[in-house]
């Protein structure tokens, strides 16, 4: 069993394996009382004015307590991070951190402003983690650009996964949980599908472009694909043109 699940580990992408691995970390230190939350959690106050600025990375490594909501998101974070960055991300290692620091950029601007809009000062001033937004980010993506899988709510029903998320949210709502955290991270990745895929396809410029010096930071291996022996991609030999 345990060699399985280290196999299952060391066959993760790097991004999916080193996200998980400082949320499980971090979420883990806080319940030992190894770490406090209150050194991570989003307090804009304290990143300008006292230059904490490893609040705007930690706060989306903790997950609240460890109980069944955290072992959700662990499961989603695991999966669907891992399903993005194997297959529409696969070889392209610098283009999803770049995703991934898009949202992240995305949910702390919609909580900063939101911090300052009367009647809803109060709402997001709740908001102080961002974690769960972020992997609901993922989710909401990877539904995006898999909208035709046929996936089933606990046994109860089907549906594709364009539906996903609606479904994670409604289900959300029954438990008692925020819908705001669920809301922003589906605007987050709404904003990025729209920008990456729809406005490009739109116009065919992409304002989305990783920049160089993130590629720098991420050696890609090259995506091989193979070639079936039966295609030719040149005229055969002159030989085999006059054979019998």
């Amino acid at each position: 069993m345990a060699q399985a699940v280290e196999e299952w580990y060391k066959q993760m992408p790097i991004i999916t394996r080193s996200y998980l691995t400082a949320a499980v970390v971090t979420t883990i230190g806080c319940s030992l009382e190894i770490i406090s939350p209150y050194h991570l959690y989003l307090n804009p106050k304290l990143v300008v004015k006292q230059y904490q600025l490893w609040r705007l990375i930690t706060n989306f490594l903790y997950f609240r307590k460890m109980d069944l909501d955290f072992m959700f998101h662990m499961f989603f974070l695991a999966r669907y991070c891992k399903l993005l960055e194997e297959n529409s991300f696969r070889g392209r290692t610098a283009d999803f951190f770049y995703m991934l620091l898009f949202g992240a950029s995305v949910l702390t601007g919609i909580v900063l402003i939101g911090g300052m809009i009367p009647y809803l000062s109060a709402s997001f001033a709740n908001i102080i983690f961002l974690s769960n937004s972020l992997t609901f980010m993922m989710v909401y993506v990877w539904s995006k650009q898999n909208p035709f899988i046929h996936m089933s709510f606990l046994g109860l029903f089907t549906f594709t996964a364009a539906y996903l998320p609606w479904v994670l949210l409604g289900f959300s709502v029954l438990v008692g949980a925020s819908a705001w955290v669920d809301l922003l991270g589906m605007i987050a990745g709404h904003a990025y599908y729209f920008l990456e895929d729809v406005y490009p396809r739109m116009t065919g410029r992409r304002p989305l472009k990783t920049p160089s010096f993130i590629k720098a930071m991420f050696a890609d291996e090259a995506v091989v694909v193979a070639r079936p022996a039966n295609i030719r991609f040149a005229p055969p030999p002159a030989d085999e043109l006059h054979r019998d």
